[in-house]
């Protein structure tokens, strides 16, 4: 089973002292059959009156902190290890109802899947929509290479651009730019999805790059989706990447909306000239590369 490790680091500079006020941080993953959390820690400097952890609506677990100094530097590092065995979904694994689209959801689990079946964004003039119908086979087309095939599209027919604005582009800009990061494929593939009927949500987290692998998104937060398939769950898609499953993904946090799924955000007392600027920094890394043999992916249950 691979170990792997996480530092994230984030350092805002100030060109003086600055106070700081209340700041919550997305860092501890979500435990799960495939990712189990042996260690978490952060540090802060300068260090906080308090810190707390609390689950929001999600389930996701926020850590709340204030600095208790001014400072001209504010250090954030979140580090984490975790026994990571991805798991790799199967068609003949999907429920029989729900093998072929289009099929609708158990009435049990319909009305929980409710908001993650609705688009986010008005796509005005259907453009995301006829995109993501493009993927149709016919009447009846298998639901996992319905969105297997979307997640390769994007990943082998889109140009990854580098963008460090906050935000994300409008899926239909993505699509007519052919170009984006990480953050805008993951919500143009969850709009599309959306409108085929499918429960999509926002997920955050970490890529790892194994050595020989040309990921994108590496060295900072990674963004993907997970789809509801009956029969197999939550399932992981990472259309920068065009990974079906969870091998090199580490979840930190899901959630409906992207704008729900900040890493890192909080306030500071100063004047705007005072902000220098942010440096983020991600590794992520196989501990258990030297000592471990190769570990075969587990089928999804």
């Amino acid at each position: 089973m691979p170990i792997l490790s996480v530092e994230h680091t984030t350092i805002y500079r100030y060109r003086r002292s600055v106070g700081f006020g209340e700041h919550r941080l997305l860092g501890r993953p979500r435990d799960s059959a495939d990712q189990i959390l042996q260690s978490w820690s952060v540090d802060i400097s300068p260090a906080p009156v308090a810190m707390r952890h609390v689950q929001d609506v999600f389930g996701n677990v926020v850590t709340s902190f204030t600095p208790a100094m001014r400072a001209q530097e504010l250090r954030v590092v979140n580090r984490l290890r975790l026994d990571h065995t991805p798991v790799t979904p199967r068609q003949s694994d999907v429920a029989r109802y729900a093998a072929t689209w289009p099929f609708g959801y158990d009435a049990a689990e319909s009305p929980d899947l409710g908001r993650l079946r609705e688009p986010s964004i008005e796509d005005a003039d259907h453009a995301v929509g006829r995109w993501a119908r493009r993927f149709l086979r016919g009447a009846e087309t298998p639901t996992l290479d319905l969105l297997s095939d979307m997640t390769q599209a994007i990943d082998s027919e889109f140009s990854y651009r580098a963008r460090f604005e906050e935000g994300t582009q409008s899926p239909a800009r993505t699509l007519a730019l052919c170009s984006g990061t990480c953050r805008d494929y993951a919500v143009l593939m969850i709009e599309a999805v959306r409108s085929l009927g499918f429960a999509a949500r926002f997920v955050t987290g970490y890529l790892y790059s194994p050595r020989g692998e040309h990921h994108h998104g590496g060295g900072a937060t990674h963004a993907w989706l997970e789809v509801f398939v009956p029969g197999l769950g939550w399932v992981d898609f990472d259309p920068t990447n065009g990974i079906v499953g969870s091998r090199d993904l580490i979840r930190v946090a899901s959630v409906r909306d992207w704008r729900q799924a900040v890493p890192l955000a909080g306030t500071w007392n100063g004047l705007p000239a005072d902000f220098l600027g942010m440096d983020v920094t991600v590794r992520v890394t196989d501990a258990s590369a030297d000592t471990a043999l190769p570990v075969p992916h587990l089928q999804a249950l």
